[in-house]
């Protein structure tokens, strides 16, 4: 059995995930961790993770990005492999979590559906026959009102899986606001929309000469997202260093 501690055990991630884990026998709780009071837990909960005791093969982060830091460092100072959802890392984050790799295992990925890394894969290879036959790309992200980054960290793996299949070549644009011309060639467009309970829609447009083709990925249950991360954080127990995706985990 895969002993998981919940850093942000109070939210509506980590309290699906830890509802999840009651009925996997694969899995258990076996502590969780929310600056915030939390209550009704089957497991102890703590204020920050250098209070937790309890013995653990695999962290999963559902946190914020402010805290991102200090998780790291406290999985590498314990050797403690993690599962990393929580989006809106910096540029400085990355790179911290990529040294981090290189201690312990961390398995990081903008979003843990089976449906969108497949989906990721299909973006990669069709962008470059698309591009070539001239389809612009746009991305549209929709999320509930409630989501604190923008654009969203799928939406954003969509725009890079594009790009890798087109060599490198494309910039992202988020806000043209501020200009009057005509769209560049090799531009990614990707604009976020918040509102209501959207749990997270995705529409990958590549728009061509008088023909659209469309991605898209919507998600009905945060229920996808928490059971993915428990698919993970069992993939990862017992993984050496190194940089994991839920590619490694599904494809």
């Amino acid at each position: 059995m895969v002993r998981i501690i919940m850093n942000g055990c109070g939210g509506r991630m980590g309290r699906m995930i830890t509802e999840i884990a009651e009925k996997d026998e694969r899995i258990k709780v076996a502590a969780g961790v929310d600056a915030r009071p939390v209550s009704g837990m089957p497991y102890p909960v703590y204020a920050s993770l250098d209070q937790v005791r309890e013995e653990a093969d695999v962290l999963v982060d559902f946190s914020t990005a402010s805290a991102a830091d200090a998780m790291l460092d406290w999985c590498a100072g314990k050797g403690m492999p993690a599962v990393v959802c929580t989006t809106g890392l910096s540029e400085a984050q990355l790179a911290h979590l990529n040294d981090t790799a290189s201690r312990v295992a961390l398995l990081r990925s903008a979003n843990m559906s089976l449906g969108v890394n497949l989906l990721l894969k299909l973006i990669r290879e069709s962008a470059p026959l698309l591009a070539g036959a001239g389809f612009d790309i746009e991305i549209v992200e929709k999320h509930h009102r409630m989501k604190l980054d923008a654009p969203s960290g799928t939406a954003i793996a969509m725009a890079e899986a594009a790009n890798e299949g087109l060599g490198g070549e494309y910039e992202f644009v988020y806000d043209r606001t501020e200009r009057r011309m005509q769209r560049p060639v090799k531009e990614i467009g990707v604009s976020a929309v918040r509102g209501g309970t959207i749990v997270g829609d995705h529409d990958v447009i590549f728009a061509g000469e008088d023909e659209v083709i469309t991605f898209s990925h919507r998600a009905y249950s945060r229920a996808v997202f928490a059971r993915g991360a428990v698919e993970a954080a069992v993939f990862l127990a017992g993984k050496g260093p190194g940089l994991y995706s839920m590619a490694d985990v599904v494809l």
